[in-house]
Order: structure tokens, then sequence, then C-alpha cells
């Protein structure tokens, strides 16, 4: 089994999902625009071979120079698990006659407008939306679906250059912070409660799921630096609260015509128990989600998502057996870590239930917390009771200070 998996040193959870595909017998023929010299010994030890390329994110470049480095050799799958490149692995396997989702199929988790209206086609809910190319049509939509609104990118990750909009002075005002924006959707904002629907999927049928909450809401988390966002995966997944949401997942899967691999979705949960489509990629979710849910089930989905896309079979016990919530801090101040208060407290307490401290060290840089959900580190624990892991994360959230100056 040979496979060509892009960029598999950046960002650096590739690295896991390079060695899951070693692990699993295949031989990883990597390409990305990292120097060899720079990739960890983890990925170095993992490829059978590596072409470095100007710029990855160039398609027409990218695909120039893997059709003359593969020449004479046979491949079975080309992946990626980044989103900035999840079309350009659509590109080749179609240039190459390679097994997997085609290019539009993919372009329907990519273009967040194009993704809507193929999931509102199934007759499953979505937020009203209208995709945008000018400032004129960005006044259109807004008076169209009316306020409050949310303003992202068509092909946007995560909730960077998102944003609430409640009437027309913020409208104003989000304009001028999305100018570099080429496109963007104005949808309606969804009131409500908000949670993943995560998978590892055979042919599009669910070999592996997961539901997580938000707390609180990405974009509110986004828009105040003294939060610290918690995420947590949810051990019950069978409880009544989640089932519409689930059923949800299963028809944007269908509506999208999913393949084999990972997909993270975001929906919501009105307080009148209406579920809506939020959005989804046909990649591993962020920010150590992945972490997260191996820590749920006690697993490696790095290794089990390279079974999947090699193999097309998912080996390990799916029991959860876990709420698994990570905390993300931000510190007051600016400049370098000079202290954090409570950490030790916090760990005399709960300490057999962390499962990860990865606060930045003393003397660090703090990091620019809106460019990055991992802000200034985090800590990860687990338990079995919802409310205890809620208890226990919401005190770290809390109690946990870091200052820097």
């Amino acid at each position: 089994m040979n496979v060509v998996f892009l960029s598999p040193g950046y960002p650096p959870e590739m690295n896991h999902y390079t060695r899951g595909l070693a692990e699993v017998g295949a031989n990883v023929f990597g390409v990305g625009d990292s120097h060899p010299g720079g990739l960890s010994p983890e990925v170095k030890g993992a490829l059978a071979d590596y072409l470095q390329v100007p710029r990855i994110m160039d398609e027409r470049d990218v695909t120039e120079r893997v059709a003359a480095w593969l020449r004479g050799r046979s491949v079975d799958r080309i992946e990626a698990n980044w989103e900035p490149l999840v079309l350009l692995a659509a590109r080749l396997r179609e240039r190459f006659g390679i097994p997997g989702m085609s290019y539009d199929t993919v372009l329907g988790f990519r273009d967040k407008e194009l993704m809507k209206q193929r999931v509102a086609a199934a007759g499953l809910r979505v937020p009203k939306s209208a995709r945008c190319r000018t400032v004129a049509e960005v006044w259109a939509a807004a008076e169209q679906i009316g306020y409050p609104l949310i303003v992202k990118p068509i092909a946007g990750a995560g909730s960077a250059d998102t944003y609430r909009v409640n009437d027309k002075p913020e409208m104003t005002r989000v304009i001028k912070l999305t100018v570099h924006v080429p496109e963007v959707s104005v949808e309606e904002f969804v009131d409500g409660e908000e949670f993943t629907f995560d998978t590892v999927c055979i042919d599009g049928k669910p070999a592996f799921e997961n539901v997580a909450q938000y707390l609180p809401r990405p974009l509110e988390a986004r828009s105040h630096e003294w939060v610290s966002p918690v995420i947590c995966t949810v051990r019950d997944m069978l409880q009544p609260k989640l089932r519409d949401g689930i059923r949800l997942g299963h028809g944007v899967l269908r509506a999208l015509k999913m393949g084999t691999g990972f997909t993270h979705m975001e929906w919501f949960l009105k307080s009148d128990g209406e579920v809506v489509f939020g959005e989804i990629g046909c990649r591993p979710g962020g920010a150590h989600l992945v972490d997260q849910m191996n820590h749920t089930c006690d697993i490696s989905l790095f290794r089990e998502w390279a079974r999947a896309v090699c193999w097309k079979t998912f080996e390990a016990d799916t029991t959860r057996k876990y709420n698994t919530a990570i905390i993300f801090k931000r510190a007051k101040g600016q400049g370098r870590i000079t202290r954090i208060e409570g950490r030790d407290e916090i760990l005399r307490s709960f300490g057999k239930h962390v499962v990860w401290d990865n606060l930045l060290p003393l003397g660090a840089h703090r990091r620019d917390w809106k460019q990055t959900l991992v802000s200034d580190g985090f800590l990860m624990l687990k338990h079995p009771d919802w409310d205890t892991a809620i208890r226990m994360a919401n005190t770290v959230a809390t109690d946990l200070v870091m200052y820097a100056g």
C-alpha cells in the first residue's frame, strides 16, 4: 500500500497521522514545503520518501512536481488531513486516477455556501445565508437576512475572521476587518448550545463517532481574552439531548457524499429543541480534539484513521469510557510567562484525572490568543461522570491563572 500524504510534518499533529500510516503497513510518500532536515524523527522514521516543494499551496506547481516524482511508481491513496490541502489531495487523486473523494465532493466540504446548499437540498436545517464578494453584496445580504448575523470566510477553518454582527455600525466595522477575505458567507446567527459531531468514516459510514460540547461557544471564546475556553467530549452519546444532532450528522454525511476519512462537524441545539447544521470539514478537528477522543476511548485514532483509508477497516474498541475536557489558558499581561497560580492546588486535587499538562513554561513568550485556540497552553483531564468532569474543567478555567510581563 503506497500512500502519498500531504504536509506530513506541518501542522505538528500531522506527525501522528504520518506515523499512523506507517504503523498499519503503508509506504508513506510525504509531500510538503518543509525542509527535510526540519522534519521530526517521528516523521523521518515513518516516511519511505519525501518530496520538498517550494509552495505546498501552489496547486499547479505541486501537481507537476508530484507527477515527475512519482513517474514509474504506483500509488494507492493520496491523503491530506490539513484543511487547506484537502482540495489539492482531491485534484491529485483525479489527475492520477487514485481512489477517493472527487474534487467536486471535497469542494462541498470546503466551500461553506455550496456546503449549506447541498445540506439544505437534503431537507436538513441550515442557517439562512448568502455568498458575498463585494461590500454591496454584504449589505444586501444583511438587509435580507436580518440581524444578528455571522460573517465568516467561505473557505475558512475554525473561527478565524469570523464575527457576530448585531447592527449596521458593527457591520461597518466588520467589513473593514474582513476586507482581505475574497469571499465571505453572511448568515443567520443561531442562538443555542454548540456541539461537534466527529467521525472516522469508511465509504461514508461512521466506524467511529464522537460528540463534544464547546463551553462557551467558539465565537464567544474568541471575542473575550479573559475566557478560558473548554471543549469536552461526551461519554454518553445515547442521551436524548444529542439524538437529533447525531441524526443530523448522519444526514449531512449522506448529503455531501462522504467517502473514507475523518469528518469534523459543528451543530447547534436551540432552546426549543431544534437542531441546526453549522459546518463540516472532511478532516479531523484541530486544537487536540483527536487527542481528546483518543483519551475518551483509550484508542489511537491516528492509527485507526490510517487503517480506514488504507484497508477500509477499523479495529479499535470504540467503547466510550470518559468525558475528556481540554481547558485552554490565556495569560494576563504581555511578554513572557512570569508565574502560574493555582496549578499545584489543581494537580493535588485532580492529579489522577489530568492526562496532559501542556501549559507554557515560565520564561516562554505569550502566544497571540487571537491566532491560536491553544493560546498559552492547556490542561486535559478525564472522568467517567459528566458533571464531575465539567466541575473540574470549570475549576481549572477559573482558579488557574497565568501571568506575563
